[in-house]
């Protein structure tokens, strides 16, 4: 698939680990950093949608998307966990949740601008049978623009070019992920509400660490099922 993310927040706030750890399968093992595990907030808009070689497909090609995620290894590969992915597309839910194994929510959702330039976000939760969720905040870029420096936490946090889902039998599948090194800022943030973490026993305090992302155009692979655990 090939796609486009842009209007793009990285929010990321330090947990204690032993809370994400014990969200997690057998055979992912959590990453940290200084003792801590980071959970991230992620709302930004998805566009240019299409199977390779393919043009767009109506009803997929462009929506919104939340995720909750964490940090993860497997077999030595380091990548993303997802705790959910709230999107606007009915059609893109079903699609995910039937091909990526990943726990995409149906929400209603929006997004605009102030009259300054930030956006303005909001989703709220609407998916039969799991707990609501909702988010509104405003953001923009607060600074210069920089390529994350490897070894630094802005680095770590975002460099990751694979997830990893697993299926009810609890086996591990990974989905390759390729894209330039992500554009980053410092950013402008004011939040409203948050709940995003609330059904998972996440408690978002303190000032999280903020990056605001220049769009970037992404290939992604359907997710194979892991060697090491087959």
């Amino acid at each position: 698939m090939r796609m486009t993310w842009s209007e793009l927040l990285f929010a990321h706030w330090a947990v204690e680990p032993e809370v994400v750890a014990k969200l997690l399968p057998a055979g992912v093992t959590l990453d940290t950093r200084d003792g801590k595990a980071w959970v991230g907030v992620v709302p930004f808009l998805m566009s240019n949608i299409a199977p390779r070689f393919c043009p767009p497909i109506p009803g997929l090609s462009r929506f919104l998307e939340l995720n909750v995620r964490t940090y993860v290894t497997v077999d030595g590969k380091p990548g993303v966990w997802f705790f959910s992915l709230d999107a606007e597309s009915r059609i893109a839910v079903r699609v995910a949740r039937a091909t990526f194994n990943l726990p995409y929510m149906d929400a209603t959702m929006s997004i605009g601008r102030s009259e300054g330039g930030e956006i303005q976000y909001e989703s709220g939760r609407t998916h039969r049978g799991e707990p609501s969720a909702d988010y509104e905040a405003s953001y923009s870029a607060g600074g210069e623009f920089f390529a994350a420096e490897p070894g630094s936490l802005e680095h770590w946090l975002t460099a990751r070019y694979c997830l990893y889902s697993a299926n009810r039998r609890g086996r591990i599948f990974r989905g390759e992920i390729d894209h330039p090194p992500w554009s980053l800022a410092p950013a402008n943030y004011t939040e409203r509400a948050n709940t995003m973490g609330v059904g998972f026993g996440f408690r978002f305090e303190g000032e999280p660490h903020l990056l605001f992302a220049k769009p970037v155009d992404v290939r992604a692979w359907v997710v194979s099922r892991c060697d090491a655990l087959a």
